[in-house]
């Protein structure tokens, strides 16, 4: 049964009246859900808030303000993507101690950035404990090691001899593994800290003519993956970068930069150690550089024949 319309004037609620906005809220725009868990920083952003004024520039032999700076120590520093790491680090405040084994090019690297020298061969495990107990007696801590010594190969396994197969897998592999044990314990004092392994693409990716680089890369990149798990609980993060060719003086890249596609695969040491400091900043623990050799790799664990046959049509055509 439908009741009467009733007739009479509509009695309407008052409108209420408008609230007043706060002009930041309408730049900030909606506010954000706060995480469970917040980042945490590395101090690669302001890391002079962690550096006294009166210690900038002083250097001493006795670990009297180590809590107070950020200490970095960078293997294969005297050139390349080391020095440039380097360059960056001394810039935003941090201490780095650089090892090389050409002692006048890395002092002369050292005194450009303000940072310290320690000669050594990281492929020798005596000499990498060496380095890291003279370390050991200046600081009480270290917060980032950047494992970047490399050797080229000079060919494939046919190529060179077996010296010189070992001397590769000894710096570029086994160095890493030696320079993490003796600076451990330093940083595990300095923790919440990073590790930084650099490798390379052809860790992933099947190069043509240098298997035993390749291998060496291979086995630094797995060694940087299975240690992340075991330093997790200690405070410590693990970075593993890999980078397409970087023409250095170590390593030319002469055949590369000749190449077609040179200026989308061939990176610069300025750009690599851009993405270093940026993969420790916001914990990337894997990085391609550039990122195209991400999906290589990809495609080289799951249709290794596809990148096998273009390799070998290459091949024919050169």
């Amino acid at each position: 049964m439908l009741l009467p319309r009733r007739r009479g004037p509509v009695r309407r609620r008052p409108a209420r009246p408008a609230r007043a906005l706060d002009p930041r809220s309408l730049r900030a725009g909606p506010p954000r859900p706060q995480r469970a868990r917040a980042r945490r920083s590395s101090g690669l952003r302001h890391p002079r808030r962690w550096v006294r004024k009166s210690d900038r520039g002083h250097r001493s032999d006795q670990p009297h303000y180590a809590a107070h700076i950020r200490v970095a120590v960078v293997t294969g520093g005297s050139s390349g993507i080391g020095a440039a790491v380097a360059r960056r680090l001394s810039a935003g405040g941090w201490r780095c101690i650089l090892l090389a084994r050409g002692r006048e090019r890395l002092d002369r690297v050292a005194a450009e950035v303000g940072a310290e020298a320690e000669p050594c061969d990281v492929g020798d495990r005596e000499q990498v404990e060496a380095v890291a107990g003279r370390v050991a007696r200046r600081y009480d801590a270290i917060h980032l090691l950047v494992n970047n010594a490399g050797m080229p190969a000079g060919g494939g396994y046919l190529d060179v001899t077996p010296q010189r197969v070992e001397d590769v897998m000894k710096v570029n592999y086994l160095g890493g593994v030696w320079c993490l044990r003796a600076f451990l314990p330093l940083l595990e004092r300095g923790a919440p800290s990073d590790l930084v392994n650099v490798a390379s693409v052809a860790g992933v990716v099947t190069p043509l003519t240098s298997g035993p680089y390749a291998a060496s890369k291979h086995a630094q990149l797995a060694f940087s993956r299975s240690v992340a798990l075991e330093l997790e609980p200690r405070g410590i993060r693990v970075h593993s970068v890999n980078p397409g060719p970087v023409p250095t003086e170590s390593f030319p890249q002469d055949k590369a930069l000749a190449g077609r596609f040179s200026r989308y695969l061939v990176v610069s040491a300025d750009d690599v150690a851009d993405r270093i400091l940026l993969a420790v900043d916001r914990d990337r623990r894997e990085t391609f550089i550039p990122g195209v050799f991400r999906i290589a790799g990809a495609v080289q664990g799951i249709a290794p024949g596809t990148l096998s046959r273009a390799a070998s049509r290459f091949r024919r055509r050169r």
